[in-house]
């Protein structure tokens, strides 16, 4: 006789709306990550430590699509963008967005790791796999990885590839994100709210410095209590809000006087996109030379900047035949205008 574990196992086993899912451990198996390329991202991950701890001067620098919808597309930016990094990494740490969760006001299309056909069927199976599958390619051509972690299950599948992570404004106030970043091995980046304070996201370092207790799953994919050993590697990313911006002067200064008072690093990102930009993408260039002025001027409180850039400027509706290299979710600059603008910060820095 079967008992009611057994009748609602087999039950689940086939319901067409329980689609089960390898465990994070066999698809790292699947697609592992090489011991040379495991050294190579803690290292990456140390640079980026020591730029918040201000052992190292380096301008950081976050670019890269705003969303992988073709992974073809990905790996060319990629390949430009790691040439780039070898002529300008004495003076910037440059990371490429790797971006494969996608936060939606209402609905529409969740990210690479959801729907990777883009049918709006979904398909998380082959979406987790594409997505670990590229952020190996890119890592092996030398590039730290930023990514966007929305959902704590599906950073389990990547979590060993990333340096560098983003909380996004919407999430910042959520506790189980906050126990989320207590529990990630690299430094995360914690956006302003949507209203341009930064009073929740420096809440939210202060609590993701702390352990917690908390519900998740192991490795095997297994129910468990995590014990996060605190995460001390945040810092504020700056993205305006409500139609304000927050890259000019008086506006990082309050936020770093905030952040000495929270016992935070007082280091500040600027997310050059955005509200900052107020959704033109073209906006960016100008502030990032703003920015980088200003930590000319003697502002050490300025980490770096975060760019949406592709190979193609603008973006592009989801239907029919797409334009190669342009951006499907948030508008980007192209990649004529990502070299030549960070070639021009490179010669005032």
């Amino acid at each position: 006789m079967k008992t009611n574990t057994q009748n609602s196992t087999a039950k689940n086993s086939n319901d067409p709306a329980v689609r089960p899912l390898s465990t994070p451990r066999q698809l790292k198996a699947e697609l592992p990550l090489s011991d040379d390329l495991a050294v190579q991202v803690e290292q990456q991950r140390q640079q980026i430590r020591d730029l918040l701890e201000g052992n190292d001067q380096r301008l950081l620098i976050v670019t890269g699509p705003c969303s992988i919808h073709d992974e073809e597309a990905v790996l060319d930016y990629g390949r430009r963008l790691a040439g780039l990094n070898e002529q300008l990494k004495d003076k910037m740490l440059i990371v490429m967005r790797a971006y494969v969760e996608k936060p939606r006001t209402s609905i529409g299309w969740k990210g690479l790791a959801y729907d990777p056909a883009r049918d709006g069927k979904g398909n998380m199976a082959e979406g987790v796999r594409r997505s670990r599958a590229i952020m190996l390619k890119l890592a092996a051509m030398g590039l730290p990885l930023a990514t966007e972690a929305l959902n704590p299950l599906v950073m389990r599948y990547l979590d060993d590839l990333v340096s560098w992570t983003a909380i996004g404004a919407r999430t910042s106030e959520s506790q189980t994100h906050r126990e989320m970043v207590s529990h990630l091995p690299m430094p995360v980046g914690i956006k302003n709210s949507t209203d341009g304070s930064a009073t929740n996201a420096i809440n939210a370092m202060i609590s993701a410095r702390h352990s917690h207790h908390t519900l998740g799953v192991d490795v095997d994919g297994q129910m468990a209590m995590l014990d996060t050993p605190g995460n001390p590697d945040t810092h504020l990313v700056l993205r305006g809000g409500h139609g304000l911006t927050n890259y000019d002067a008086d506006s990082i200064a309050a936020s770093l006087a905030e952040l000495e008072k929270g016992g935070c690093y007082a280091k500040v990102m600027v997310d050059c996109s955005h509200a900052n930009a107020c959704k033109q993408h073209e906006r960016q260039i100008p502030i990032a030379h703003e920015v980088v002025d200003q930590r000319i001027a003697g502002n050490e409180g300025i980490l770096g900047l975060m760019l949406e850039s592709f190979i193609a400027a603008g973006r592009q509706n989801d239907s029919g035949e797409l334009q190669y290299g342009q951006s499907i979710t948030d508008a980007c600059i192209g990649w004529t205008e990502t070299e030549q603008l960070l070639r021009d910060i490179y010669a005032k820095l």
